[in-house]
């Protein structure tokens, strides 16, 4: 039997302060510059939910709702959904916040899949994710139709394979 971890063991906050260099020629955080902050705290969620080497495996359809302007803080919140054998999916949750005006949204959200790995680069079993809220039951129970997509998508799993998928359109 694996060993099992509750998933709020992985959980990550990450602040940052937008700085000049961190902006493109609008004020706004760049995205790549975003993409970079949530690979981090993605990974570090991973490598405490495994205790393992992590490698970042695939990102899901970042979508970048608001910008984040100069001297924002944004705040990352990330967390393991779901382990698989060797494979983990984090969610992020990406939060700008004008202190000045005390205003603060959600201007992004992604899931990422990392690896954990051995010394050699390997893929190494990862402890099953135990999720005890009901926003931690509903991400976890999405993650496995996901993780479907994700293989579907990029060639390593045969479209009729995808039981979760197909069952969510009712076909045989």
């Amino acid at each position: 039997m694996r060993k099992q971890k509750p998933v709020k063991d992985s959980f990550v906050i990450m602040t940052e302060l937008v700085l000049p260099n961190d902006t493109n020629t609008l004020n706004n955080l760049m995205g790549g510059r975003m993409m970079h902050l949530m690979d981090i705290a993605a990974a570090v969620s991973a490598q405490r939910h495994s205790n393992r080497i992590v490698v970042t495996a695939s990102v899901d359809n970042v979508s970048f709702r608001d910008p984040i302007r100069l001297g924002n803080v944004v705040t990352l919140q990330s967390q393991v959904t779901r382990a698989f054998s060797s494979s983990m999916e984090v969610h992020i949750d990406v939060w700008a916040e004008d202190i000045p005006s005390g205003t603060k949204v959600k201007s992004n959200e992604a899931f990422y899949t990392f690896v954990a790995v051995d010394q050699s680069g390997r893929p190494i079993d990862v402890p099953e994710a135990v999720a005890e809220t009901e926003e931690e039951i509903r991400l976890y129970d999405g993650a496995l139709r996901r993780r479907q997509l994700r293989l579907v998508l990029g060639g390593r799993m045969k479209p009729q394979e995808a039981t979760e998928l197909k069952s969510l359109f009712d076909i045989n």
